[in-house]
């Protein structure tokens, strides 16, 4: 599948931060999920997996310490700890975020096999679904998160961002529309409605969008792509690459960065910093480098004829 060059994410994978133990949560398991939070604060996430692993195993069986060494009731017995629904989506959050969404799904399987009606975990698992390819369930996850949570803006963030890849651009809007009124300070949702309203060409409240997700956000990298993105489009190249360039020091990773920065060299008539650019992108991302090269063509052609015409560069998202 093609993306759009204002590339559009999935936001929202959640991780508990609190401690909903039951009576019978032994202070081990507590510990080791505890430990497991704040391994994913420092980044140790193979460290996590381990710590919420050990949660997991000791919250799931019990010994009957009152019961005589040659009582078979001494025996361990599993036991159903709502608080180890927590640690599996904890987990699997943390193998959502190393890539392994097969096992990331599995773990929310299994703590919506306990509590299941953790609004938590459908929302989670509809985003490892739509890594897997499955749009179908991944929407019937969300819709599920939102009606058992509904004021969990990140499944409406997460609803829409799926509704804009699949072309519902009107019901995306309405989903952004929907977590900005629920949190306000979510400088995700401006974001992610500045891209959708960059498909439908309202480029003036996509840079509001976009605005209103740096004022909240400074940090946040993919805001200022897609303002880049929506000056670009307006013709606006050298704000625009001022935009790709601070995209870029917050992420030097961000492929589509380079990539509209490439063509606004371009089109300004500056092939060394555009081969260098194009340079970074490939190496990101070798799949994109003949879309690159044909673009790159378009823009010397539409530069030659007239270097002032405001051109819309961005590869066709083919499905």
């Amino acid at each position: 599948m093609r993306r759009y060059s204002a590339q559009i994410s999935l936001f929202g994978i959640i991780l508990f931060v609190s401690v909903c133990a039951a009576a019978q949560t032994p202070s081990s398991a507590l510990s080791h999920y505890r430990d497991g939070i704040k391994k994913v604060g420092r980044g140790d996430l193979d460290g996590a997996i381990e710590d919420y692993s050990r949660a997991i195993t000791i919250s799931s069986r019990f010994r009957n310490n009152n019961a005589k060494v040659e009582d078979k009731e001494s025996d361990d017995i599993t036991v159903l700890d709502p608080f180890t629904a927590n640690a599996y989506t904890n987990r699997g959050v943390v193998r959502y975020r190393k890539g392994d969404f097969e096992g990331a799904k599995r773990d929310f399987d299994s703590a919506l096999q306990i509590r299941p009606s953790l609004a938590e975990a459908y929302l989670n698992r509809a985003s490892a679904l739509k890594e897997l390819g499955d749009s179908e369930g991944s929407m019937a996850d969300f819709n599920k998160a939102i009606r058992l949570k509904p004021e969990l803006y990140e499944a409406f963030n997460n609803r829409g961002a799926l509704k804009h890849d699949l072309g519902d651009l009107s019901g995306a809007l309405a989903d952004f529309d929907q977590a900005i009124k629920l949190n306000s300070k979510s400088a995700e949702s401006y974001y992610l409605r500045g891209y959708t309203r960059i498909a439908l060409t309202n480029y003036e409240r996509a840079l509001k969008d976009f605005d209103s997700a740096i004022k909240l956000k400074p940090e946040l990298a993919e805001a200022y792509q897609g303002r880049g993105t929506t000056l670009m489009y307006q013709g606006r190249f050298d704000e625009a690459i001022a935009d790709f360039s601070r995209a870029l020091e917050r992420n030097p990773d961000i492929t589509w960065a380079y990539f509209n920065r490439a063509l606004s060299w371009v089109i300004k008539g500056d092939e060394t910093r555009a081969q260098a650019d194009f340079d970074r992108c490939v190496a990101l991302n070798p799949e994109l480098k003949e879309d690159l090269l044909r673009r790159a063509d378009i823009a010397r052609g539409i530069r030659g004829k007239n270097p002032n015409i405001k051109v819309n560069l961005s590869p066709v998202n083919k499905r």
